[in-house]
């Protein structure tokens, strides 16, 4: 069976890692047919919002271990030439993720740890089940955060948060995750499910051609001084004004009814 599986439900697509007897640990091939299917996800017009979760009890336990200390897969002997091939080349999951325009929404239904964790900060919003943990361990394992926890954690947290989080390398429970804004809402295991997908559903009834702007505008702004990111924002918002989602909103308003977004 594949390692990600990839689920239309409308307007929504779901990517699953699906290794749940090894907690969705990474592999080689977990990376590759992942980022295949965020890129694809992108690229397909009918999505509006993406769902990332794990199958089973885990989100992502991070690297195969197992397989490291086997000299083998990501971490192995097999580092000098698959390993390095991965992290020294733009097609690293991670980095897409931070590159696409669509919204993603993270379903943390259990640990997100090590690459894990990565991938879920590197996710637009991220819901988590009461059970979840995220698990920053880097310091633990004689590593670091190595694809995006060094650079989003300074980000959502401020330098000492960011440094305490990482450097002590304790569990974090959900409750902790939101308090610390690491994660938007707890939900019961059971619901978490159902709570994505009204989330998910939210976002992709609102116009498609704003939420794919205002991403690309947080992620824009995180470079920009204020005065060239106002301008930016007043491009943008010249394009939109032409839109038919634009005048659609507008009818909608007037008209006392939702609006029917068509993404054009």
């Amino acid at each position: 069976m594949s390692e990600v599986l990839v689920e239309d439900r409308g307007a929504v697509r779901w990517i699953t890692l699906n290794r749940p007897e090894v907690m969705n640990a990474i592999t080689g091939v977990m990376l590759r047919d992942l980022n295949e299917a965020l890129k694809a996800a992108d690229d397909d017009a009918a999505v509006r919002v993406i769902v990332l979760t794990g199958a089973g009890r885990a989100f992502c336990a991070g690297l195969d271990l197992k397989q490291a200390a086997a000299g083998e897969g990501i971490g192995g002997a097999g580092l000098a030439s698959a390993g390095v091939r991965h992290y020294s080349t733009r097609e690293i999951c991670t980095v897409t993720l931070h590159r696409i325009d669509k919204p993603v929404i993270a379903a943390i239904n259990g640990a997100a740890a090590g690459y894990g964790l990565d991938l879920a900060l590197g996710c637009d919003i991220r819901l988590m089940a009461d059970s979840a943990v995220l698990s920053p361990g880097f310091a633990k394992r004689g590593i670091v955060p190595e694809s995006g926890g060094t650079w989003y954690l300074p980000r959502l947290l401020g330098w000492a948060k960011a440094c305490e989080i990482a450097m002590l390398g304790e569990n974090l429970t959900a409750e902790q995750s939101v308090a610390y804004g690491l994660a938007n809402r707890v939900a019961p295991a059971a619901d978490l499910e159902a709570e994505v997908t009204r989330w998910a559903e939210r976002i992709a009834s609102n116009a498609p051609l704003a939420i794919t702007e205002m991403k690309r505008l947080f992620r824009h702004g995180q470079t920009q001084d204020f005065e060239s990111h106002s301008h930016h924002v007043l491009m943008s918002l010249l394009n939109l004004f032409r839109s038919q989602d634009f005048g659609e909103g507008v009818r909608s308003f007037i008209e006392k009814r939702p609006p029917v977004f068509k993404g054009s």
